[in-house]
């Protein structure tokens, strides 16, 4: 742990998290959930569909209230982390107007935060800056993720949650997304992103964090995971701790 860790908040503190849902029945997906992420920590969010990955982020990121629990970022309620910019998301999809220019969409989000705000930088720091006079209509799908991301760093965000972020993208597309995201992560940005890509997990992350059902079942640095629970690949661990009902991976934390 470095000076700054010890002496700042943690970026991410979530503890007994509980999120319910309520219909004909109710559904809870997150259950009691606890995690502490530090900062410039690369955290991997892994679980099946339906394990309180993205409830928990929009939780994080104010959308939600908890049934119970507690979240708090950079020291701060999500809401007002947020409103100050110093959380930012990029998510699988929305947010652009397709007849503005991937310029002009990066100028209209810094207005949102006052002056001071480097566009043309976001731009470069994102691999986009060749694309600034481009409509966002005609951006490939990999080339408008890019574009979040630029979006996302316009305020300088102290943590930058990812949802999925490269859902869709072709293997290149892929690559160049995750190529800006490390380059911008080892300025010391804390990043926390869930992704359905094991291989995201084990080659971009420093931490990796697997939940199901709305638990966290394993936390670890993706040589702990495996080792934990008994397997060669990170794929084996994975359908192996999500598959099994109430158990963890003793000794990864």
């Amino acid at each position: 742990m470095t000076p700054a860790q010890e002496t700042h908040p943690p970026a991410l503190d979530v503890r007994g998290l509980v999120k319910e849902f309520h219909g004909r029945e109710v559904v809870r997906a997150v259950d009691g959930l606890d995690l502490r992420v530090a900062r410039g920590e690369v955290v991997a969010f892994l679980g099946p569909n339906g394990a309180g990955k993205t409830t928990t982020i929009d939780l994080a990121l104010g959308l939600a209230r908890p049934t119970a629990g507690t979240v708090r970022v950079l020291g701060q309620a999500p809401a007002d982390a947020v409103a100050a910019g110093r959380v930012a998301a990029v998510m699988q999809t929305g947010g652009l107007l397709r007849d503005l220019t991937v310029g002009e969409t990066v100028r209209l989000t810094a207005a949102l935060f006052g002056t001071g705000h480097d566009v043309r930088a976001s731009l470069e720091r994102a691999g986009i800056a060749d694309l600034e006079r481009r409509r966002v209509g005609r951006c490939s799908g990999g080339q408008q993720q890019r574009l979040r991301f630029a979006m996302a760093l316009v305020s300088e965000p102290d943590l930058l949650f990812l949802d999925e972020p490269t859902t869709g993208m072709d293997v290149m597309g892929r690559r160049d997304f995750w190529s800006a995201v490390r380059a911008d992560a080892a300025r010391g940005r804390t990043v926390v992103f869930a992704t359905h890509y094991l291989d995201e997990a084990e080659l971009y992350a420093d931490r990796v964090v697997v939940v199901s059902r709305g638990r966290v079942v394993a936390d670890g640095t993706a040589a702990q995971i495996k080792d934990a629970a008994g397997v060669r690949t990170l794929e084996d661990a994975f359908v192996r701790l999500t598959s099994a009902v109430g158990t963890s991976a003793g000794g990864a934390r």
